[in-house]
């Protein structure tokens, strides 16, 4: 996938489908119109060019989600973006309603090695700060831990599915556990109840700021930090 041939209004696109239908819910017209400020005429016409890209499933008069190469465009330049504001907010200390627009400037030109390296040094964060979750990388590894311990970055290979963490997945999904990020703390916690790669989970629903799953057969109700973290192949 060459999305660095993809144009930047292109990518705005895409991220406001993830934003409102990460799961590839469909996104209304409406939605994009209001999210760009943009006619809802010119939004039609690039709902179909997207289609014919093969990024969008779109279905006039309801509205567009995510194709499996979509979602995974979308998903680098979201993660670049919320990556970017955490960065800017907490470690330049740019003033916060100035944090959006300027990351808004930067995900575009945002290497992979530079944003593996703002992961790095952030403490691979789960959250931007607006509390969004931010998507895993497309590096194919189990876990951050994994991933930094490698020095040659020319030869890290990316994962070719993707990834929607347990508290960004619809009610009643089911999926394999692919990819686990976190502190060493978090890690052990996970590890803890009996959470691991590869397991089967069945996503029910959630209940407060718990969520409901069922993995090889367990029921467990976890916080919101186990499930921002724990990633899923659908």
């Amino acid at each position: 996938m060459a999305d660095d041939k993809i144009s930047e209004n292109i990518e705005e696109y895409l991220e406001v489908l993830y934003r409102n239908g990460s799961n590839k819910e469909q996104v209304s017209t409406t939605t994009f119109s209001n999210d760009l400020g943009i006619a809802p005429g010119s939004v039609t016409q690039m709902l179909k060019k997207l289609e014919d890209l093969g990024y969008i499933n779109y279905t006039p008069y309801r509205g567009a989600s995510l194709t499996d190469e979509g979602m995974q465009i979308a998903q680098k330049i979201t993660r670049k973006h919320r990556i970017l504001e955490k960065f800017l907010l907490e470690v330049l200390k740019v003033k916060e309603e100035n944090v959006h627009d300027q990351a808004c400037e930067m995900e575009h030109t945002l290497s992979d090695e530079a944003e593996r390296a703002l992961c790095n040094m952030l403490q691979h964060p789960d959250l931007c700060p607006d509390d969004n979750i931010i998507p895993a990388c497309n590096f194919d590894f189990d876990s951050c831990q994994q991933c930094f311990s490698v020095k040659d970055f020319d030869n890290i290979i990316n994962r070719q599915f993707n990834l929607l963490s347990i508290s960004e997945l619809n009610p009643d999904t089911i999926g394999t556990i692919s990819f686990i990020r976190g502190n060493d703390e978090l890690l052990d916690s996970i590890l803890e109840v009996g959470i691991a790669i590869g397991n089967n989970i069945h996503y029910y629903n959630t209940d407060g700021d718990e969520y409901l799953v069922n993995i090889e057969n367990e029921e467990y109700s976890l916080p919101s930090e186990m499930a921002n973290n724990i990633f899923v192949r659908v």
